[in-house]
């Protein structure tokens, strides 16, 4: 098939069981396994995924933005596309693209990435692995996921521990598991948003004891996520979408 605004890969799904809510819409933790997933999928096809393994470099998503403009339910098929969307200094960006059956758009997702040596924690340029005609050096895109900013009054806190479920390859927290904890926290307060930011500060490693705390405005949820001192997340939900 020819694929839509120049994406490069694409890949097929069925909303399963286990991966929705009680109301039948699919969790945004679900959606971003779905996204990571087929990012993983087009990295090895190109050579650029976990074949960087063997050269102690390892890709770490530093920001994700998603959009969703109806959530996929039990059962239902959906394609996702993505594609690179150039770099801009150390980032590399990748976009998502999320369509029904009849080829509407249910979301939209844009991540950036650094590439990392996994020993030193180094920070690499991405074109030293990526190929140009997927991820152009002189191109980047106009939507960018930004750096958030917390505001707003306390609403909750809590204390996660972070357990074996919660780990990547890498045994560090993986990127989906903090969407999980932030999506439970906003149940808690009855708000399932459909857009959602979040920035990946720094690595957490199993052991580690997570403070969380959710903070309102009159139109955002933000929450943060620390380690002691250390702020290891912070996301943006958008609250009038819930």
């Amino acid at each position: 098939m020819i694929l839509p605004e120049e994406f490069q890969f694409t890949k097929e799904f069925e909303v399963g069981s286990f991966q929705v809510h009680p109301n039948g819409n699919i969790c945004l933790t679900s959606l971003a396994d779905l996204l990571q997933e087929i990012a993983w999928r087009h990295a090895d096809s190109g050579d650029f995924g976990r074949n960087l393994m063997e050269t102690q470099q390892m890709w770490v998503l530093s920001r994700l933005e998603i959009k969703v403009q109806k959530f996929p339910k039990w059962g239902d098929k959906i394609r996702i596309f993505t594609g690179g969307r150039g770099t801009e200094k150390l980032f590399a960006f990748r976009e998502f693209l999320i369509w029904n059956e009849k080829e509407e758009v249910l979301a939209r997702a844009m991540s950036s990435w650094l590439l990392l040596h996994s020993e030193t924690k180094k920070i690499l340029r991405p074109e030293i692995v990526l190929p140009a005609e997927l991820f152009d050096p002189s191109k980047k895109p106009d939507w960018q996921p930004g750096k958030i900013s917390l505001s707003g009054e306390l609403i909750s806190e809590e204390k996660i521990q972070v357990r074996n479920s919660d780990l990547d390859l890498y045994h560090h927290v993986n990127n989906t598991s903090y969407i999980r904890w932030v999506e439970n926290a906003l149940a808690a307060q009855d708000w399932f948003p459909q857009e959602i930011s979040i920035n990946y500060l720094a690595e957490c490693l199993s052991g580690d004891q997570v403070e969380l705390k959710l903070f309102k405005d009159e139109e955002f949820g933000f929450l943060e996520g620390k380690v002691g001192d250390r702020m290891v997340f912070s996301a943006k939900v958008k609250l009038d979408n819930s």
